[in-house]
């Protein structure tokens, strides 16, 4: 019913879950292939830019939509005691329905450029898992600190900013010729793994870093029973805030 609510505020509705990716990678494209030409065959660069960036609106979106999601909420939150991280849960839902409609338009992409389905394919179930963790982890802590501090709805969009240059969305990090400044950039922002591992399966049908891809979804489920603890020790304090 929300994702029916929010749709209904544009003329376009639903049509907007499918265009502003399409948009971001046509923006992608015309700036970083036809004006700075960047060397890549247009069909082969289409693809990579969907999928990154398919993949980074799924995460730069429903974090900052969950980041804000208590606040937004603080009428119902000074009215009833229930658990807050019901709220950024309930964000990061809605989006994670949002987002297999838009996978499904990124298969589709890929089958029109001649990037057929396989087996390979497959991976892209434990790294949507993975991801979702992510998001999770992300968006639990996020609405922690906006919570706590307001000025954190005007540092999370910097910090999407700052992902969106440094996550390899329209540059690959494989690319990179200084080997330990690849691995550093790997290690140190998951997301750029990520990004990484939709196109290995999806553009190359190769598996991903299993070893790098367990340790990321490690490290969101230790943060993710963390930020809950949190909450729930917090719940009044979290409260109290978001109301004054």
């Amino acid at each position: 019913m929300l994702l029916k609510a929010d749709s209904s505020k544009f003329r376009l509705g639903f049509l907007w879950w499918f265009l502003e990716p399409l948009l971001w990678v046509s923006v992608f494209f015309l700036v970083f292939n036809l004006i700075l030409d960047s060397g890549r065959k247009s069909g082969d660069f289409i693809l990579f830019l969907a999928c990154g960036k398919f993949a980074f609106i799924w995460f730069s979106k429903t974090v900052t939509q969950a980041s804000g999601s208590i606040v937004a909420s603080q009428g119902l939150v000074g009215k009833v005691n229930m658990p807050k991280s019901l709220w950024p849960m309930s964000a990061i839902q809605e989006s994670l329905y949002r987002q297999a409609t838009v996978y499904l338009l990124l298969l589709l992409i890929l089958v029109l450029f001649g990037v057929y389905p396989g087996a390979a394919w497959l991976w892209m179930l434990p790294v949507a898992a993975v991801m979702y963790l992510v998001i999770v982890a992300c968006g639990l802590i996020g609405a922690c600190l906006v919570c706590i501090s307001r000025d954190f709805q005007k540092v999370i969009p910097l910090a999407m900013t700052f992902l969106l240059f440094t996550s390899g969305i329209f540059w690959d990090v494989r690319e990179i010729a200084d080997q330990d400044k690849a691995r550093l950039l790997l290690n140190a922002n998951p997301l750029t793994f990520m990004v990484d591992a939709h196109r290995q399966v999806l553009m190359y049908k190769q598996a991903p870093d299993l070893w790098h891809l367990g340790l990321i979804a490690l490290g969101a489920v230790l943060l993710i029973v963390a930020a809950i603890a949190y909450m729930r020790r917090n719940s009044q304090y979290l409260a109290l805030k978001v109301l004054t």
